[in-house]
């Protein structure tokens, strides 16, 4: 019985600098991820928006690796964001997927591979859901202000600074989700394929994915609504100012005429 694990330490993390350090061959690499198959059965999966994967591994070692693999990280994330799973190998048994454990009929650097990068994309979604319900609870806030008070009872720079914030939030979302895709084995080999499919469903990636992007959805709808309030704020202002100053050009105009 193997423990696979993955963490989320960061959401960025270099590879190709890790790469470039990192001693050992990779059995699988790209820009976006290096995947290490070592001895005893000990495998490592690195993989660009901020997740490493073990199979293998002490505690200590795990602890000691992700403390060296943080100087490759961009934006070091908080919270504890871990996922695992367990791996019977059993060549008598069909591909089973039960609660929080799965068999297979082998075992191979393909197969880990697969399961590992299902458990790292199931993580990362766990920090994804969490930016965007922050970002969708932040913009409930004034959309109940706009409800209670018919607008927004807000500092046009606090405003500006809260969409950049919201913005980021939804940017650094869209930058990862990119790779939540298949590798193209999973199309090449029967075992492998039916592997991630049961795992995309045993995590429920897809419907996550969904739900999520409907929540960032509903986000952007609600700031291009804050966006025309404060345009239209920034209107009222400026017609109020040409008002006034039209009207200190006839005080004016009438000063001077009478005196």
């Amino acid at each position: 019985m193997l423990r696979v694990e993955a963490f989320l330490i960061a959401e960025q993390i270099n590879v190709k600098k890790f790469r470039a350090e990192f001693t050992g061959n990779p059995f699988s690499a790209s820009a976006f991820e290096a995947f290490y198959a070592q001895e005893n059965n000990k495998f490592l999966y690195v993989l660009n928006y901020g997740v490493v994967g073990f199979v293998g591994y002490g505690d200590v070692e795990k602890s000691d690796f992700i403390k060296f693999l943080k100087s490759y990280c961009e934006k070091p994330v908080e919270g504890d964001f871990k996922e695992d799973l367990l791996v019977d190998v059993n060549p008598q048994a069909k591909l089973t997927f039960n609660y929080n454990s799965l068999v297979v009929p082998a075992l191979n650097e393909n197969v880990v591979r697969i399961i590992i990068l299902n458990i790292a994309q199931s993580v990362a979604m766990d920090f994804y859901e969490k930016l965007g319900q922050e970002a969708l609870d932040s913009t409930r806030k004034f959309t109940d202000e706009l409800e209670k008070y018919g607008r927004i009872r807000i500092s046009k720079t606090n405003l500006m600074k809260y969409i950049g914030k919201t913005l980021n939030v939804k940017n650094s979302i869209f930058d990862n989700l990119y790779v939540f895709n298949s590798p193209d084995l999973v199309w090449e080999n029967e075992l492998l394929s039916k592997l991630d499919h049961g795992l995309r469903d045993m995590f429920d990636i897809n419907m996550r994915f969904r739900e999520l992007d409907y929540e960032l959805k509903i986000v952007q709808d609600n700031l291009s609504l804050f966006t025309d309030q404060l345009q239209h704020r920034e209107s009222n202002r400026l017609e109020w100012i040409v008002i006034l100053l039209i009207l200190l050009e006839v005080i004016d105009t009438i000063v001077n005429r009478v005196f």
